[in-house]
């Protein structure tokens, strides 16, 4: 107990004095009272010494627990009248106030590191050697999921080749890279580091995962070859319409007016088709391009919609076809790139306008939603022929034409919902086609509404619930 030395030197140096006037009356050198007298005052003196540390020692006990229990606090003062308990407890106040700094200055280092790690653009997962997931950064939430604290790597990174990589830095302490894909809502190709941390065992952590995204080099890739396999396909066609309308120009209708005319109206339509479809083919793979990152701006959709109908509305006069806006009051804004969903809502009307009956309505609405949690489902309802339910897995392939005279006659590239539905996946929504025979077609693209939120790993979502295409 502290402090417990110094009571017995006081009671051995009691005893002694004691002994000494015992031995001294026995002796005659003083009287028997007088011995017993100051016999008396020594243990008076004693009891009153020892009440007096006893004191001490429970304030100092009581002081100690206070300390325990709020050690941010200053520390307790303890008066006390002995300077033995007095120096221990100077002494234990420098080493509590010692101790708060260190922890103060390890906790000021852990929200530095714990700042520059959330800072990082790439996502950062740190595993336990049981290949538990102890710490993430905010590009790791939003890449995966929030739920990934404490649980196996393997319900973040459903991917064998990184999983069997991490069991294998684990055991053997040697790092690797591998690169893999990674199937959320829009496919991901990613690269990962993994780097055993020697010495981090005791502390939790085993091994560093440092996730690339390499989304963007794939693509672009991908979007190099598509573009000229697309272009040299589709352009071939009217390339060499517009070679033999200028050699027979050259030729045999060099001097026919009549003959110019007519070559001229129609070499003016392949070109403009052409234009058309380098536009739609550029917007499509830029579309792609970026469809793994999904927008983060906030944007009215019927402000939107407004603007896309006044912008068509001429279109549909000239088949005798009128649009009709039906828009919920007060619709919150939604996340999304202002452009892109212009053009998806315009090549939907725009597809009502070219394959829906002459004289009709087109029927334009924009409502709440809970198809995406929630959300605003923009639909748009023609009164056109349907469409039989065999074409419907293929409806937003690209080039992919029911009737392919009749899309060219009508000026469609094959490219329109090909781009609505890449539109929708980048904005993390989801599509719906309804089609019946006889009874006309709806496109409705739901869309989330609300602050920006992270990439979430959901599957793509293209429904329909009867036969539809375009």
């Amino acid at each position: 107990m502290p402090g417990g030395w110094f009571p017995l030197p006081v009671t051995v140096m009691g005893l002694f004095a004691c002994a000494v006037f015992a031995v001294l009356a026995v002796a005659g050198e003083i009287g028997v009272l007088p011995a017993l007298a100051a016999a008396a005052l020594i243990v008076l003196v004693q009891a009153l010494a020892m009440r007096a540390l006893r004191r001490d020692l429970d304030r100092f006990g009581r002081a100690l627990e206070e300390m325990a229990a709020n050690p941010d606090r200053i520390e307790p003062a303890l008066p006390s009248t002995s300077p033995a308990i007095a120096g221990q407890w100077a002494a234990l106040q420098r080493l509590n106030r010692f101790w708060r700094q260190r922890v103060a200055r390890a906790e000021s280092e852990l929200a530095s590191s714990n700042s520059v790690l959330a800072a990082l653009p790439d996502p950062i997962i740190l595993i336990n050697e049981r290949r538990e997931v102890m710490r993430v950064n905010t590009a790791a939430r939003e890449l995966l999921g929030e739920n990934l604290l404490r649980r196996d790597l393997a319900a973040a990174l459903r991917n064998p080749a990184v999983l069997k990589a991490t069991d294998s830095v684990l055991k053997t302490g040697i790092g690797q890279q591998i690169e893999f894909d990674l199937s959320l809502q829009v496919d991901r190709h990613l690269r990962a580091g993994i780097v055993p941390l020697p010495g981090h065992v005791e502390d939790g952590y085993a091994a560093l995962l440092i996730l690339n995204d390499l989304t963007s080099l794939k693509r672009a890739e991908q979007m190099r070859a598509d573009f000229v396999a697309n272009a040299s396909h589709e352009l071939r066609t009217p390339l060499s319409t517009l070679i033999g309308f200028i050699e027979t120009l050259q030729g045999p209708a060099a001097d026919d007016s009549e003959a110019q005319k007519r070559f001229l109206a129609i070499m003016q339509q392949q070109a403009a088709r052409m234009a058309r479809l380098v536009d739609d083919l550029l917007s499509l793979s830029r579309i792609e391009l970026n469809e793994h990152l999904p927008p983060t701006g906030l944007v009215d959709a019927t402000s939107i919609l407004r603007s896309v109908v006044q912008t068509l509305e001429l279109r549909a006069e000239l088949r005798g076809m009128r649009i009709e806006l039906q828009l919920d009051d007060n619709l919150p804004p939604v996340l999304g790139d202002e452009d892109e969903l212009s053009q998806l809502f315009q090549n939907l009307i725009d597809n009502a306008i070219k394959y829906a009956k002459r004289d009709t309505a087109i029927t334009v609405a924009a409502v709440r939603s809970n198809k995406v949690r929630p959300g605003v489902a923009v639909s748009v309802r023609d009164c056109g022929e349907g469409i039989p339910r065999l074409h419907l897995p293929r409806l937003t392939e690209r080039f992919y034409r029911i009737d392919t005279a009749r899309s060219r006659e009508m000026g469609g590239t094959g490219l329109g919902l090909a781009i609505v539905k890449h539109i929708v996946n980048r904005h993390r929504g989801v599509l719906e086609i309804d089609s019946e025979l006889g009874q006309g077609s709806v496109f409705t693209a739901h869309l989330r509404i609300g602050v920006p939120r992270g990439v979430e790993n959901d599957s793509v979502t293209t429904t329909a619930h009867r036969a539809s295409a375009r």
